[in-house]
């Protein structure tokens, strides 16, 4: 089935107007194109939760710390639009930057606290970016529903803290991280990847996953995270940003596991800048 595509925010409302008149609950899965299994999955939960939904697709400029990245990001659009005719949605909303950032455009939003640490320590700025054209895609959207992956583990929190600080009327939904087969997380990034790199690449997911487990039995947390690191290095990994063990809930630093609890890492492979995260369970969780 063809998708409507919509370019301009006075397009999408009109649309967004009729729905929300008629009683429509409206998802939004908000991306940067490239699309990916990844992406296709939030679509897929996104078809389940409500009677409409849409695709933004806009490269956001302002969250990228180096214009060469932003040069390089993967753009697809007429591969993206294939990729979502089998799903069936109701919009793609691909608008031109102007639309976002119309001239003498000054607003930021900056949201504390969950964003200091970890790619806030590395990437300066990128969550104010990633906060202020999120809440921008949502307020143009009406939508009820927002989802996000966890792969992305901080901004799923920067997210929903500025969604509950500013009251935007939306629901935010974070889905599990989909990965290939050899448990590499599914991210556009992973296109940029030398042959060579993309087959040492799936040592990260693995790293992390074994050292969930050695914490989960017990072991001192200090002593698995600096075992982990000593594994990358010696397996080719250019630049350890970080690898660090948080608290599920708010990020915070734990001392020891009482808690569901999260191992990120931030990891470069070549040129490219791999981020992932896995789930520490404690009791029951």
């Amino acid at each position: 089935m063809k998708i409507p595509i919509v370019r301009t925010l006075s397009a999408l409302q009109k649309i967004t107007r009729e729905w929300r008149t008629a009683n429509k609950e409206i998802s939004v899965v908000p991306t940067m194109g490239a699309l990916h299994a990844g992406h296709l999955s939030l679509v897929r939960e996104a078809k389940s939760m409500s009677d409409k939904v849409i695709v933004t697709l806009f490269v956001n400029p302002t969250q990228f710390n180096n214009t060469k990245d932003l040069k390089s990001y993967p753009r697809s659009e007429e591969d993206d639009i294939k990729k979502l005719e089998s799903f069936n949605i109701d919009l793609l909303y691909a608008p031109e930057n102007h639309e976002i950032y119309p001239e003498g455009y000054a607003t930021q939003i900056s949201v504390s606290g969950v964003s200091e640490g970890l790619c806030g320590d590395h990437r300066p700025g990128h969550f104010n970016a990633v906060a202020t054209v999120v809440a921008k895609l949502l307020i143009q959207t009406s939508a009820n529903i927002a989802l996000f992956g966890e792969k992305d583990y901080q901004q799923l929190h920067v997210i929903k803290r500025m969604v509950k600080d500013l009251d935007i009327p939306v629901r935010i939904v974070g889905c599990e991280t989909i990965r290939e087969t050899d448990h590499l997380a599914i991210s556009s990034r992973n296109l940029l990847l030398s042959d060579k790199d993309r087959k040492r690449a799936p040592i990260l997911a693995k790293t992390l996953m074994d050292a969930a487990k050695r914490i989960e039995t017990g072991e001192p947390q200090k002593i698995v995270l600096e075992d982990s690191i000593k594994i990358l290095r010696s397996s080719g990994f250019r630049s350890i940003e970080y690898l660090e063990l948080r608290a599920e809930s708010d990020l915070k630093v734990l001392e020891m596991v009482d808690e569901p609890a999260r191992i990120l890492a931030s990891i470069y492979l070549g040129n490219v800048r791999l981020i992932d995260n896995v789930k520490v369970r404690f009791g029951n969780s």
